[in-house]
């Protein structure tokens, strides 16, 4: 259940109009001392939030609508439950959808960790390309999935691997990337990047043009 869709109990429809009113006439008396772009970027925001609250847009979060089969399939872990809610907001035109997975930062205990974190990862993210691809969206739509660091290919005195920004990867799919292939290799223990070394600002630019963005 996602949080602050409806009004709080003891608030009618009556009481948010009102309180919408008088949010307006103080943002009024604002304005002329505070510049047009403060106001404005305020009054977005509301709005952006007040449209989430719309009957339509509830419904979207409402992961009742879909097939108790396919609920499975995600998995029925918050990480899973999301990925399925960014299908359902992707199919109904919101351009971008984030979902984390918290837990990776494995210094200690990082074998069961990861081993825990990635059945959970690989559930979900194989259900949500099978998803759009039979829905026939995953052409328009480019999938990221990445941590923030890499790890350490020593293992430390409580089993577990620290930070390494040396080495580390990504993945992406959908919107019309060549699937299927590996950029860029690393040596055998792991430590440094030995082939096609990919820049920050060079997978940020491949999303960018994948999406219709110039890059430059």
């Amino acid at each position: 259940k996602v949080p602050n869709l409806s009004l709080p109990a003891g608030v009618s429809d009556d009481a948010q109009r009102s309180r919408l009113s008088l949010l307006a006439s103080l943002e009024e008396g604002f304005q002329p001392n505070a510049g047009g772009k403060v106001v404005e970027t305020m009054r977005s925001a509301t709005a952006q939030a007040l449209s989430l609250m719309k009957p339509d847009a509830v419904k979207t979060f409402n992961l009742d609508e879909e097939d108790d089969k396919l609920r499975d399939a995600y998995g029925r872990s918050s990480f899973g439950q999301g990925c399925l809610l960014a299908r359902r907001l992707i199919e109904r035109g919101v351009p971008f959808a984030e979902v984390t997975l918290d837990g990776w930062d494995t210094h200690n205990g990082n074998f069961d960790r990861v081993k825990q974190l990635s059945g959970t990862l690989d559930t979900a993210f194989a259900a949500l390309l099978t998803d759009l691809k039979q829905r026939g969206l995953l052409d328009s739509t480019v999938v990221l999935c990445m941590g923030e660091f890499g790890r350490t290919p020593k293992i430390n005195g409580t089993a577990g691997r620290d930070h390494w920004p040396h080495s580390w990867c990504s993945v992406l799919a959908g919107g019309g990337i060549r699937g299927g292939q590996v950029v860029g290799k690393t040596s055998d223990d792991g430590q440094e990047v030995t082939e096609r070394p990919t820049s920050v600002p060079d997978l940020i630019a491949t999303i960018c043009t994948a999406i219709g963005i110039d890059p430059r």
